[in-house]
């Protein structure tokens, strides 16, 4: 008997830690091709921000993302050409913050081609709309002691 309520514990541990239902779901509709559309701040002026360790806002604009959510891969490919353009490889965890907001940590770091991270080195940013045609991607970093904020806006390509 001690044997079946023990197993019957641990079947409900591993059910209760799994992945939320809501981070299986985000996973299945974030699978494909996106293409980042527009950066924003969220105050006005010229700003010189670096995206990830990588490039300019000007330069992530018009940049199309592919993300394999069965093995959290993915791959972006910079294509304006007054930038360092060509693809950058990363692994991506959606994770969820708060199931009754709906929101959504969304963690990126980005790798070589074969999935090593050469400082090992990552970001967070805040999913704040995932749909089937549509993703948003907030983050929050300090600039002159205040909270900035970046907000990136994609949208699904249709294979």
């Amino acid at each position: 008997m001690k044997k079946i309520i023990m197993l019957a514990v641990l079947a409900a541990t591993v059910l209760a830690c799994g992945t939320p239902k809501t981070v299986q779901e985000s996973r299945k509709v974030i699978k494909g091709y996106w293409s980042l559309d527009n950066i924003s701040y969220n105050r006005s002026g010229t700003f010189n921000v670096t995206l990830f360790n990588d490039t300019s806002k000007e330069c992530f604009e018009g940049s199309s993302w592919r993300f394999i959510p069965n093995n959290n891969t993915g791959v972006y490919t910079v294509n304006n050409s007054n930038c360092p353009s060509g693809d950058r490889n990363f692994i991506f965890d959606i994770q969820e913050v708060d199931p009754t907001t709906g929101l959504y940590d969304f963690l990126l770091k980005p790798t070589n081609a074969k999935g090593k991270s050469e400082d090992n080195s990552g970001f967070r940013l805040r999913l704040t709309r995932l749909n089937e045609s549509s993703m948003q991607w907030e983050q929050t970093v300090t600039l002159e002691g205040s909270p900035f904020k970046i907000t990136m806006n994609f949208s699904k390509i249709n294979e």
